[in-house]
């Protein structure tokens, strides 16, 4: 688990049914060739673009008032086109906030995710769920996390094909801040 972070796990197993936020969110987030795409979600719209987030949002769903609205930032391995990474935040109505981090199939799902942020070492998170074209983790991020992320440069996320074999996946942090303050 991330030091600074409670597993969201049950939550997101509940959200991932059909109709759940997490379901508006799955196969928009990753291209389904293993690799994350920049690309829009299918049905979503580009509200903002700060630095590199982008503020996307979905119409509300049955029996909800609200669009649906996430910083959205999908990159590619630096070295290895074909293994790519989106990371999704989304602040719900009740003031929780999720990190959400796609990763792609046949990612080793043991070790979790880890998580680096400008070079120190925040800690991992077990992948909750896997569908046809990617795994995820998620956590509920806490103060401290969210202040790491305004406050730094680069997010190492490291992801692992074998257990020797860790891939770090770098995504930049420029305009979380302000991209985080249009989500609110």
């Amino acid at each position: 688990m991330y030091r600074a972070l409670r597993s969201a796990g049950t939550a997101a197993i509940a959200l991932a049914g059909a109709g759940g936020l997490a379901g508006l969110w799955l196969a928009a987030a990753v291209g389904l060739s293993g690799a994350a795409g920049a690309q829009t979600p299918e049905g979503g719209t580009v509200k903002a673009q700060h630095g590199d987030w982008q503020v996307v949002c979905k119409p509300p769903p049955p029996g909800a008032k609200h669009e649906v609205c996430a910083l959205v930032q999908s990159v590619t391995a630096e070295d290895r086109n074909n293994i790519g990474l989106t990371v999704y935040f989304q602040r719900f109505s009740d003031g929780k906030r999720v990190l959400r981090v796609f990763a792609p199939l046949g990612v080793l799902l043991p070790p979790g995710l880890g998580l680096k942020i400008d070079d120190k070492d925040v800690g991992h998170a077990p992948f909750v769920r896997c569908h046809n074209f990617a795994c995820y983790a998620q956590v509920v991020v806490d103060a401290p996390l969210i202040e790491q992320l305004k406050n730094g440069k680069t997010a190492v996320f490291i992801i692992f094909q074998t257990e020797e074999a860790g891939i770090g996946i770098p995504i930049s942090l420029a305009g979380f801040g302000a991209a985080l303050a249009a989500l609110q």
